[in-house]
């Protein structure tokens, strides 16, 4: 269920109304406990059920969601099926937990598919909130410019382009204090008036969890086309457990998933060659999830100094260190994500 103004307030705010029986114009504490509980019985926003399943009742989103109106009507979704109509893949990268690098991800995977000059990519980063792509990128202080054709991405190569709300801001120190309809209203302009031009591969960067942008950016792109989704872990319980969120909303909307990477697998030592766990896989890791949920593990990338520091100076990890046993990885997992966009042509399938 979406933020709406008027609503349950979070837990803290108003504490001292909640203690008193409530305030007039506030539910009273057993009414938001409901409200928050039937968070897990929410059809979904887009969905048939939407507004009038039982869960539904009470919620301060019902009118909204009955009525359809996140979704895209007709008009933006032919627009938006115009704009896009030259994007032959597009891969979303998500994990409902921070932390465990899915921007680094997204940048490296960006670098390895236009590593092919023959391949234009283009790389799409929707965490409005904390843009670190063009940082990454080495991309930062560069400004988006306006052409006939509509907003131009900004080139990191020939074939690679990318395009975050990082840089529309004034400085990287700049925060962005949004709710949910402004940060859907920019997403949506990213994908309606960025000129993308011919794109065989579009990557999105996403923020974490399971929430506006995510369900704005399966919207929108379900007027075009999306290959599946790239689901980033890291090896210990506390992350797997917002993954298997991650995975349950993946399948509620019908987004197809690629597969899982599990990312800071192990140290490496490159003396010894010796490998230490950094973060103990205590219930297995993701390889044991992927076989409980039935889900493909694309491979395990493990812990390198020199992906931060390549990172922070705004260069791609994989040239700067082609030795590395990460570097081999990374080139692994790209390989069978191409693999998987190659047998999974284009099909007309409803997602929400």
């Amino acid at each position: 269920m979406a933020e709406a103004a008027g609503g349950p307030r979070p837990e803290g705010e108003g504490r001292g109304a909640a203690v008193r029986g409530g305030r007039a114009g506030r539910p009273p504490p057993a009414l938001v406990l409901q409200l928050f509980l039937s968070v897990a019985d929410c059809p979904g926003t887009g969905s048939a059920q939407a507004g009038r399943a039982a869960a539904c009742q009470g919620c301060p989103n019902q009118r909204l969601c009955a009525a359809g109106a996140a979704a895209p009507d007709p008009a933006e979704a032919a627009e938006l099926r115009e704009r896009l109509r030259a994007v032959k893949h597009t891969i979303l990268v998500l994990s409902g937990k921070g932390g465990v690098g899915k921007s680094t991800f997204s940048a490296l995977l960006a670098h390895g598919l236009a590593a092919d000059e023959a391949k234009q990519v283009a790389l799409l980063d929707i965490d409005i909130c904390g843009p670190s792509i063009p940082k990454m990128m080495g991309l930062e202080g560069e400004q988006v410019h306006q052409s006939g054709s509509g907003w131009s991405p900004v080139y990191v190569e020939e074939n690679l382009g990318v395009m975050s709300v990082g840089f529309l801001l004034s400085s990287p120190d700049d925060a962005v204090i949004w709710r949910g309809p402004k940060k859907n209203g920019l997403i949506k302009q990213f994908l309606r008036d960025v000129d993308w031009g011919e794109i065989d591969y579009l990557i999105v960067d996403t923020p974490p969890g399971t929430s506006d942008e995510h369900l704005s950016i399966v919207q929108y792109l379900s007027a075009a086309h999306i290959d599946g989704a790239v689901i980033i872990t890291t090896p210990q319980e506390v992350s797997l457990q917002d993954v298997r969120k991650e995975i349950n909303f993946c399948h509620k909307v019908k987004l197809p998933i690629i597969g899982v990477v599990e990312n800071m697998s192990g140290f490496i030592c490159p003396k010894c060659k010796n490998e230490s766990q950094i973060f103990p896989p205590t219930t297995g890791g993701a390889e044991k999830m992927c076989q409980n949920l039935n889900v493909s593990l694309l491979g395990k990338v493990p812990l390198d100094p020199q992906i931060g520091r390549s990172c922070d100076k705004g260069q791609s990890f994989l040239s700067e260190a082609p030795e590395s046993p990460a570097t081999s990885s990374y080139r692994n997992i790209i390989q069978r994500i191409q693999e998987y966009c190659d047998q999974h042509p284009f099909q007309e399938e409803k997602i929400i």
